[in-house]
């Protein structure tokens, strides 16, 4: 069977999505532009989100102390020996807000990028209340000629959990920079954290809901995780009460069931995350690499006989 998106997977993925879109693969490249974040600088607050711990998502190649271009080209030089169908790069500005600067410096690093002749483009992670009209049509007509993405850590729909993790802004500050960008034309993504302390998995697939209603291209989901060193990690000694982690095989049922009620024109990027050992405070899966994660949600999405957004297809068959 052939499903809305144009290909025989079960959910709309971010490879396919790639390869409608170039025609061929493409290949993620993260650099640390030397950015910070509001809510570690005092601006908003001190000591960032409670479960922020970025070291922990960084490849080891990714410092500011280098230059966006030699980041560039060790990233190339890592994925060619781990992805050799790859010939194109997008370059993931990744590490905290990196809209959060002045223009001037965000036009210097996002040029140097697009300048390196293997890439098609770049994709900015940052939070929602670091972008503004003057940012975002800057990134306007860079995506005239290259691939522009805006990804924004979001991380839940409740204003009660966003206030908990000291995310420093409201699910509306969110609602308001998805739309400010996608009415600009750019591909827009959104970051959630699922298993946040007291949400419970009626309330996360309920938000699938709002998060159907944001204008998004694509959306990542990662599971909790605990890291060493975080304000988190704390009030998980202190109140183990207030956490909740599934086993490997509950999470997938949970994502079956999130997927079922996603638009099927959302490109799912991820549903799950690793992080090194090292790095992991309480309960974890242990060693399972994103391959194999995948592989097991595909088996459980065929046995089950679904696919992604096919709740929202029975309600609203035009979206097919």
């Amino acid at each position: 069977m052939v499903y809305p998106w144009g290909d025989t997977r079960r959910y709309n993925s971010y490879a396919g999505y790639f390869r409608r879109l170039f025609g061929e693969r493409m290949q993620k490249i993260s650099v640390d532009a030397g950015f910070t974040c509001p809510n570690r600088d005092g601006s908003l607050a001190v000591g960032g989100c409670t479960f922020c711990n970025n070291g922990a998502f960084t490849p080891s190649y990714c410092t500011p102390a280098k230059s966006v271009r030699q980041q560039i080209e060790e990233g190339i030089e890592f994925h060619v020996n781990r992805y050799r169908k790859a010939s194109r790069y997008l370059v993931y500005f990744q590490s905290f807000s990196n809209t959060y600067a002045p223009l001037e410096q965000l036009q210097k690093v996002y040029e140097e990028a697009l300048s390196h002749p293997a890439v098609a483009g770049i994709i900015v992670g940052t939070r929602p209340d670091c972008v503004d009209e003057r940012k975002l049509d800057y990134l306007a007509t860079l995506a005239r000629d290259k691939y522009v993405a805006v990804e924004y850590g979001i991380e839940s729909t409740s204003d009660a959990t966003l206030r908990r993790i000291n995310r420093g802004h409201d699910f509306a500050c969110a609602e308001r920079a998805v739309m400010m960008s996608a009415e600009r034309g750019l591909h827009v993504g959104a970051h959630f954290i699922l298993g946040l302390p007291d949400e419970t998995d009626e309330m996360l697939l309920a938000q699938a809901e709002q998060i159907n209603a944001l204008p998004l291209t694509s959306v990542k989901f990662h599971q909790l995780q605990i890291f060493r060193g975080t304000t988190m990690a704390a009030e998980y000694d202190s109140h183990p009460e207030h956490f909740r982690f599934w086993t490997l095989d509950e999470y997938l049922d949970l994502m079956v069931e999130l997927f079922r009620r996603l638009r099927p024109d959302l490109v799912v990027e991820r549903f799950a995350s690793e992080a090194p050992p090292r790095y992991h405070y309480g309960p974890n899966w242990g060693l399972v690499r994103n391959e194999q994660l995948w592989a097991m949600l595909e088996k459980k999405l065929e046995r089950c006989d679904v696919y992604q957004g096919e709740i929202v297809l029975s309600l609203r068959p035009n979206l097919s």
